[in-house]
């Protein structure tokens, strides 16, 4: 993206995947540009020709109508052609092997836009990375987008606030240009590690007060797991060089709060179904989306490894999913750290 194009709303982006926060991203930014072309890349050819006979998806969103400037298919080089944005929302593990399929396909110019939650697994690379690893462009023309960004909630056009961060601090600006509605209030940061770090590690917390939700834990077992999460996920996100003003807002507190309050979330559901008794297959046939904090987990647990920082929560989640200690086992370690002042971020 030159410089002089950054005042221009681009006339085609391409979102590639269909999934429920890909598609409503999607509405979000045919709501925000209604004289642009977004085309959506479904892995699924009937996803692709729903969307386009009754501007609807309806396994992931329901009765939700969709603008008619949404085109899909699942020709990922037809939704690519001439695209100026590419947003991305996939599986991240899948990501490194779809983006290379993709790669001939992107413009060496274009900014390409993550809107994935997790670490990738043996590589413990967050998507950013992973990005411009494959794609091999600058870390400028790579930006994340997280937040309390509930897809069902916001495809109701229910309002929200969210986080576009970018190196390029006027890059975040022309793409929260694109993506701004009357529901939907983009803010900008130029801290990548700090926003996605948030975001990876509240699905493993997640996870965690699902569980205590399971077990019919209360409310402040609950609160007590979401703020010492909160806590970990700073102290991580410091160590990788990220800010921790970043893990007290919208990207950090804001996606955990909502993460682990809500019914609609992904991963908060998957562990209060293991802390009913449900094993990890049960849990994965019960629900038809992917919960990235059982994929993620561990690669966050090997990160904070490395950069010896304390995460007990995290570690002890992990425990649960390989089967070092039983469900019944997690509530008594989630607090487990020596005592020490409550504002003692960094190790």
């Amino acid at each position: 993206m030159s410089r002089a194009g950054l005042g221009v709303p681009p006339a085609v982006i391409a979102v590639l995947g269909a999934g429920s926060w890909g598609t409503t991203f999607a509405k979000v930014l045919a709501d925000s540009s209604p004289a642009a072309v977004i085309r959506l890349w479904a892995r699924r050819t009937e996803v692709a020709q729903e969307i386009n006979a009754e501007h609807r998806n309806a396994r992931y969103l329901g009765e939700t109508d969709l603008p008619e400037n949404i085109v899909a298919s699942s020709d990922a080089a037809e939704v690519l052609r001439g695209a100026e944005l590419v947003i991305i929302a996939v599986p991240a593990q899948s990501l490194r092997e779809q983006l290379a399929q993709w790669k001939p396909f992107i413009s060496s110019t274009a900014v390409v836009v993550s809107l994935m939650k997790g670490l990738e697994v043996g590589t413990d690379a967050r998507m950013s990375q992973v990005i411009g690893e494959v794609l091999g462009i600058p870390a400028h023309q790579i930006a994340v987008v997280s937040g309390p960004n509930l897809a069902m909630e916001i495809a109701r056009q229910e309002p929200t606030a969210s986080v576009v961060a970018c190196p390029d601090p006027e890059i975040a600006v022309w793409i929260a240009s694109t993506c701004t509605t009357s529901y939907f209030r983009p803010y900008t940061n130029t801290d990548v590690v700090g926003v996605e770090i948030g975001g990876i590690v509240k699905n493993v917390i997640a996870l965690a007060v699902g569980i205590c939700e399971g077990r019919q834990m209360g409310d402040n077992t609950k609160a007590s797991v979401i703020t010492r999460g909160l806590a970990e996920t700073t102290r991580l996100a410091v160590a990788l060089g990220g800010q921790a003003e970043t893990l007290a807002g919208l990207a950090g507190m804001g996606d955990l709060i909502a993460t682990c309050s809500s019914a609609l979330s992904r991963n908060h559901t998957a562990g209060r179904l293991l802390g009913q008794g449900l094993t990890l297959d049960q849990v994965a046939v019960r629900m038809n989306q992917t919960a990235e904090g059982i994929k993620s987990a561990q690669a966050v647990a090997d990160l904070a490894s490395q950069h010896g920082v304390d995460m007990p929560i995290t570690t002890n989640v992990v425990a649960v999913l390989q089967g070092s200690i039983s469900i019944k086992e997690l509530g008594p370690r989630l607090l487990a750290r020596d005592l020490k002042p409550e504002g003692e971020h960094i190790p």
